[in-house]
């Protein structure tokens, strides 16, 4: 009887495996689909975009921060602090939470006072599982064509950012 069991433990990988699709993907969506992608947006005033509303031929540094982390309003800071070197980018930040929590994030840094910036909210958190992501800030880099570059899950260095920017 004992051996009976081994048999069937020793087989148990082999059986559970036979259940898994020998080409399922675990790639994150955002590397299974490499371009910028087409979640609603709702900005502070209440007005609704989406990736068509982004400028053609730029870069573009999607940030996305939660209201509350220490990490996302230490980068924040630091981008402000280098916005000239900013000048060819622009830079999308996105929150997962409201708009009126947003807001407050929003009047704090100025945003307003920075062009090339656009603050929304996307508080379905479609964006947390497209990213697959599990620490804040988020930080993905795309080219003019809107086609994934390089990305960075929880604190990066401004001179990582900016290598892969100007590339």
């Amino acid at each position: 009887m004992r051996y009976v069991f081994l048999v069937i433990f020793s087989c148990l990988p082999v059986f559970l495996m036979a259940q898994t699709p020998a080409n399922s993907s675990t790639k994150a969506p955002y590397l299974q689909y490499p371009i910028i992608p087409a979640f609603p947006l709702s900005l502070v005033d209440g007005n609704t975009i989406t990736k068509n509303d982004l400028k053609k031929n730029e870069k573009t540094m999607l940030f996305i921060f939660s209201v509350d982390c220490d990490h996302c309003k230490h980068l924040t800071e630091e981008v402000l602090k280098n916005i000239d070197k900013f000048k060819k980018t622009q830079i999308v930040m996105i929150t997962p939470f409201k708009v009126e929590q947003m807001k407050e994030y929003y009047d704090q840094y100025k945003i307003k006072n920075y062009p090339n910036i656009i603050m929304a909210s996307e508080p379905t958190r479609q964006i947390m599982y497209f990213y697959d992501l599990h620490y804040f800030p988020g930080l993905y880099i795309y080219d003019k064509k809107q086609q994934f570059v390089k990305g960075f899950e929880g604190t990066a260095k401004l001179d990582s950012l900016l290598f892969y920017l100007n590339k």
